[in-house]
């Protein structure tokens, strides 16, 4: 049967409160060929999450409300293979909570390091372009060290990211450290003397779900988000998860920046503005800044100290990275993707193009 999980806020909860709706859960679940499996629980925030096997989303709703009448806030099917990645696989349990493996209870939040490593070539005769632009001699020096530090792959959508899930936000500082230091001897290939190796690191924690959002879902795009908004050789961290670490230090640490939770709301409106930008919709400076509530200066400013560049160069940045995987994707010529992106003279965009990566469109097209 379907794996599914949910999503409860109260104004205040105790573990013990929850110990008796699980047990009044299991009271009532075999009436309707459901299980629920485990919990997890976090008293500071109010947030309960709880993990069910059943038929369908409704028939799992139903247990809960026949059993204490508790309706969660979202309710979402998850995969399994996924789910384990973020959780684990047979948790320490005491009557359905979840502990760490040291005894205390966990919470459910998670920290999410997404790295983008990618490359800008000199080199104008190869017959094998993707293996400069993705180089994979340090994807794997980053993926060899992912569980040295207790951590877990995750699958990425896209060729030039790397994407781990990390228990404590302590271990996920750590291997961001080690990954900086590590890949500062790596600013050339090995293989190719004419290849320079760029990357940034994105950190953003969160619990299981928000809302109607896919298993953390929420927490993997806003690591994402981070990763675009650093500085080549730099680590972008959100301000929760340097709290939950004990390492404030770090954020005195050149390479190292920490994004505020007012910052952090500024950028995600900014990149839910600039994905209309990728889908054809031309706001301009000036649109993007009114659209977000701020003069044009201070918009100007703000995307500036956020992201070290100005909004166009940004989003140039963002579009180009769009660009290279439609290209490499061959399903549209370089008009029709200059076009999509907002182009209307393909050789400008393939200028753009030559100046990001080192090499002209054309040669991904081939």
């Amino acid at each position: 049967m379907p794996l599914y999980m949910d999503y409860h806020v109260f104004p205040s909860i105790t573990i013990e409160d929850v110990k008796l709706a699980h047990i009044a859960d299991r009271a009532v679940q075999d009436k309707y060929g459901v299980k629920y499996h485990q919990f997890w629980v976090n008293e500071d925030a109010g947030t309960v999450f709880c993990l069910i096997e059943g038929p369908d989303k409704e028939t799992c709703a139903r247990v809960h409300k026949e059993a204490h009448g508790n309706v969660a806030c979202a309710l979402v099917e998850v995969e399994s293979g996924f789910y384990e990645l973020f959780m684990g696989t047979q948790p320490r349990t005491d009557h359905g909570l979840v502990l760490h493996p040291d005894g205390n209870v966990d919470k459910g939040y998670r920290s999410v390091v997404v790295i983008n490593i990618i490359g800008n070539t000199t080199i104008t005769h190869t017959q094998d372009y993707r293996s400069l632009i993705f180089p994979m001699e340090p994807k794997n020096l980053v993926r060899h060290a992912i569980p040295t530090y207790s951590g877990r792959e995750i699958k990425s959508l896209g060729e030039d990211s790397i994407v781990a899930t990390f228990t404590y936000s302590g271990e996920a500082l750590d291997f961001a450290k080690h990954v900086q230091k590590a890949l500062r001897g790596t600013d050339r290939d090995a293989t190719h003397s004419e290849w320079d190796i760029t990357y940034s690191i994105g950190i953003s924690g969160g619990q299981p779900l928000e809302k109607e959002d896919g298993l953390f879902e929420n927490t993997l795009r806003k690591a994402h988000r981070l990763s675009l908004v650093a500085e080549n050789r730099e680590i972008v961290v959100s301000r929760c998860v340097l709290e939950r670490s004990d390492m404030n230090d770090f954020q005195n640490k050149p390479g190292f920046r920490c994004v505020g939770k007012k910052e952090e709301l500024f950028l995600n409106n900014f990149f839910d503005l600039t994905e209309k930008v990728l889908m054809g919709k031309d706001l301009g400076v000036s649109g993007l800044s009114q659209a977000i509530g701020l003069s044009r200066p201070q918009f100007y400013r703000k995307v500036r100290s956020l992201t070290g560049r100005s909004p166009i160069s940004f989003l140039r940045d963002i579009k180009m990275k769009k660009a290279l995987f439609l290209l490499w994707d061959k399903d549209k010529n370089i008009s029709e993707i200059a076009l999509e992106l907002g182009y209307s003279n393909p050789s400008y965009f393939s200028k753009c193009f030559s100046e990001k990566y080192g090499f002209a469109p054309s040669k991904l097209t081939i």
